[in-house]
């Protein structure tokens, strides 16, 4: 009897920490969803001034690696242009 009581206890403590987690993940969703309304509409406001969204966007991408690695990923794609005759 005890040990039906103890699993029963288990039981509701677990499945209340799973509905906890389960909550803090549907409120993060929820964060990133406006997170990213947010972004879409500086893109937005940024196309209308007259900026090339495609190049910023790849200026975004590019700050978030560091040198070295910024580096290397240009001498590829130059090493595959001059291959391919684009330079």
């Amino acid at each position: 009897m005890a040990d039906d009581i103890t699993s029963e206890t288990a039981q509701t403590v677990a499945a209340g920490q799973l509905r906890a987690f389960i909550e803090r993940i549907e409120r993060l969703e929820e964060e990133k969803k406006t997170i990213s309304d947010d972004i879409k509409e500086v893109y937005a406001e940024m196309k209308g001034n007259g900026f090339d969204v495609k190049a910023v966007r790849t200026i975004v991408r590019l700050r978030k690696k560091d040198q070295a690695e910024r580096q290397e990923e240009e001498a590829i794609l130059e090493l595959y242009k001059a291959a391919l005759g684009m330079v």
